[in-house]
């Protein structure tokens, strides 16, 4: 599965060579794969939160450190901080697309009632997070911000869910929370970091727009939300 090939950054690759990866995994031959059952809606969410999650935290963490970039995954306490910043940046980007993704369902397929998108977004949100399960790496906040996000999903009105970024609000937050760089330059950048982790996801959302098949994802799915999913160990 996806997360256990990529693990979001972790071991000995580099952050370019895994983001790479990721692209190639998506992109394959230049095809994006369309998304068609709840299975697959899992996938895509798990994937682009990865995706962004990596591309917003490396990047901030490049542009403010320069040159001396490259040095900083030689510190074993700064990459304990790197982990756990891209677990919990994870997390919040997995948190608005699922809400955006059920939007767009419902959006595309108005008869469905509400709690079927919501069974659904349960399903792929609960099997991308059994997927991670509950690693060390991620620190001790990372089980109770993973229940944040199935809370969150309980309490949507998914048919107000508009077709844009006005529900992408807790991974810019996320980025300026979590990223191991001191408070007062991350106060001073809130704006721009925040703009930039917006700007990441308006591609994702023409993605969603291009390849999501409402009809056979609600057509899959369970017509009521599943009971928690165990994580793996």
């Amino acid at each position: 599965m996806l997360l256990q090939q990529f693990r979001i950054g972790f071991g000995t690759e580099s952050p370019g060579a895994l983001i790479r990866a990721l692209r190639d995994y998506l992109v394959g031959t230049g095809r994006q794969r369309s998304i068609r059952d709840c299975d697959g809606l899992a996938t895509f969410i798990a994937a682009r939160s990865s995706h962004v999650a990596q591309t917003s935290l490396y990047g901030y963490l490049r542009t403010r450190a320069g040159t001396m970039y490259p040095e900083l995954f030689s510190n074993d306490d700064f990459m304990v901080s790197i982990n756990i910043a891209k677990w919990q940046v994870w997390l919040a980007c997995l948190s608005d697309l699922s809400v955006y993704c059920g939007g767009m369902l419902a959006r595309r397929s108005p008869a469905t009632e509400q709690n079927r998108v919501h069974a659904i977004v349960a399903y792929a949100v609960g099997t991308a997070l059994a997927e991670a399960g509950e690693p060390q790496e991620a620190g001790a906040a990372f089980p109770e911000n993973a229940a944040a996000v199935r809370t969150r999903i309980d309490s949507v009105d998914w048919k107000a869910v508009e077709d844009g970024e006005s529900h992408f609000t807790c991974s810019p937050e996320a980025l300026v929370t979590w990223a191991p760089i001191v408070e007062g330059l991350k106060e001073l950048d809130r704006d721009i970091v925040v703009n930039s982790v917006r700007f990441r996801w308006q591609e994702v959302r023409r993605d969603v727009r291009r390849l999501l098949d409402a009809d056979a994802v609600i057509a899959s799915g369970p017509a009521e939300a599943p009971g928690p999913v165990q994580p793996d160990r």
